[in-house]
């Protein structure tokens, strides 16, 4: 009874308070004033700014409260290194996807007057007036299924390196409050580096939830067509590359170095008193 109490405690307070729903309705939010103001409203920039900025807000808002934890592909990989236990992920996850199709409702009842002005009633996946994506990410016409593998699994081990990057305080150090800010730097410079191939589907639930929102929403199973690789991969692989990493530095043990990237002051041990972030339900596991 009390392992049930403690699940269902978990999933009700990141269902209350998991910052993605802000997150992913500022950045759909921007894609599709771009889409259906034809570019005259925004452009490529102007919409991974907007990803980018949602991060940082998603990660201000939640950081303290549900520990932002914002993708499952980095959750996954704390799960294979034994930083996160096992049976937290499903919860983490479920709500991960769920919040990103509450969003994605919410910006397609934000923008239907335009979608249908737009399209003319017609949701589709290709063509010209294509809208679906508004809502998940999609491979350019040119890509391959290696193409598209590779610039997905690049990525996220990006992503990964560079966070972990900057949660190790032997590094030079982020201003305590910032970390949030470099994060979406970050990510705006692999969404502006690697943009044209698939639109940086760095985070599977960014993209899951939205895609399950098209299949219910009108634009049907076409949405699942273009499936192509997952983001799972380039995180696995960043993390692994990391820890040999920080194991030839000399000093203490990366555990008792990396700290999450909470609002508190830096240095001290989260969860407790634990030095390791990665154990703890607080432990701030990002995305874009």
């Amino acid at each position: 009874m009390a392992h049930l109490r403690w699940h269902s405690a978990l999933s009700s307070r990141h269902l209350q308070h998991n910052p993605l729903r802000q997150g992913h309705f500022l950045t759909q939010g921007a894609v599709a004033q771009t889409v259906t103001s034809r570019g005259a409203k925004g452009n490529f920039f102007t919409s991974f700014l907007a990803g980018a900025l949602a991060v940082t807000a998603a990660i201000y808002v939640g950081g303290n409260v549900s520990g932002a934890h914002l993708n499952p592909a980095f959750s996954l990989s704390m799960c294979l290194l034994g930083r996160l236990p096992w049976a937290k992920l499903p919860i983490y996850s479920l709500v991960q996807v769920l919040s990103a199709f509450c969003a994605s409702g919410a910006t397609y009842i934000m923008y239907y007057d335009a979608l249908q002005n737009y399209t003319g009633g017609n949701l589709t996946v290709t063509g010209p007036l294509e809208t679906a994506s508004i809502f998940a990410t999609y491979p350019a016409s040119y890509l391959s299924l290696t193409g598209g593998f590779l610039d997905q699994v690049l990525g996220t081990w990006i992503l990964l390196v560079g966070i972990l990057a900057l949660l190790d305080l032997k590094n030079k150090g982020v201003p305590a409050g910032l970390e949030p800010v470099a994060v979406g730097l970050l990510i705006l410079a692999i969404e502006l580096a690697m943009g044209s191939n698939c639109g940086v589907p760095l985070n599977p639930a960014r993209d899951l939830g939205p895609r399950l929102f098209t299949y219910v929403a009108g634009w049907g199973p076409e949405v699942f067509r273009w499936e192509m690789a997952s983001p799972g991969e380039g995180k696995d692989m960043g993390r692994w590359k990391e820890a040999p990493v920080h194991r030839m530095l000399p000093g203490p043990a990366p555990s008792a170095k990396l700290t999450a990237l909470s609002l508190g002051e830096r240095g001290t041990a989260p969860c407790g008193g634990r030095e390791d972030p990665f154990a703890c339900p607080e432990g701030w596991l990002t995305q874009t």
